[in-house]
């Protein structure tokens, strides 16, 4: 896939498919600016990314701060991937509401605030990209799913209302909605499991790419199954 001088932020772009995109981001051409909640790691794990450490995506003014620092580090914006987010495992009698409100704070709120925040840049631009990342599981929530699934269904929401908000713009909006994905922490959760029936990160980046990439300047308001075997 050719991004050859895309400018791309990417949230969440610490963790195990944020880092995965960024690199591939880059190995395509792009210059990416990756942010994150987390401290900022050591820069040879991201390659010549911008590192953008420390910012809680789900306040308004920081997302703002984050996505300008990006774009005076790239030198515009082409493109925003939402990947920031978190998963709890609870029942609704044994849990505690407080999980509802963080999820919705971490995996909706985030997405809106930073999209936002880039909302100016991409309409300056005269066209772009965003790219939500929600969850298969949104569409059916099994047993201790619920607060997660229905913070995922938010963004698949947020995705379809803001492609039909932005499409007179140029702008594209849409999410891939992942099953499970192979990482450590769902290794550890799930050591029984099967994992070779699983999205592997890098498998789900190849499908963000094709989003972020010109052969998908068609598609808007699309939320793409990438279940791999689950």
């Amino acid at each position: 896939m050719n991004l050859k001088d895309k400018r791309i932020a990417v949230t969440g772009g610490f963790g195990t498919l944020g880092a995965e995109l960024v690199r591939a981001a880059q190995a395509a051409g792009a210059r990416v600016a990756a942010i994150d909640h987390a401290a900022v790691p050591a820069a040879a794990a991201l390659g010549d990314a911008t590192l953008i450490g420390g910012v809680d995506l789900a306040d308004p003014a920081a997302a703002k701060a984050a996505l300008e620092q990006a774009v005076q580090a790239l030198g515009g914006l082409d493109a925003l991937v939402n990947i920031a987010g978190g998963f709890r495992w609870q029942t609704l009698a044994d849990g505690d509401l407080d999980t509802w409100d963080f999820l919705y704070r971490v995996n909706l709120r985030t997405a809106a605030a930073a999209s936002k925040a880039a909302i100016p840049y991409l309409v300056q631009r005269g066209g772009g990209r965003i790219v939500n990342v929600g969850a298969a599981g949104a569409a059916k929530a099994g047993a201790g799913m619920g607060a997660y699934a229905a913070s995922k269904a938010g963004v698949a929401k947020l995705t379809e209302a803001l492609a039909e908000e932005l499409k007179e713009h140029r702008i594209t909006v849409n999410a891939v909605l992942p099953s499970i994905i192979d990482t450590p922490p769902n290794r550890a959760d799930m050591p029984k499991a099967d994992f070779d029936r699983w999205v592997k990160p890098a498998q789900l980046a190849d499908v963000i790419l094709f989003l972020l990439s010109d052969q998908a300047q068609a598609v808007t308001g699309a939320l793409l199954p990438v279940v791999g075997r689950v």
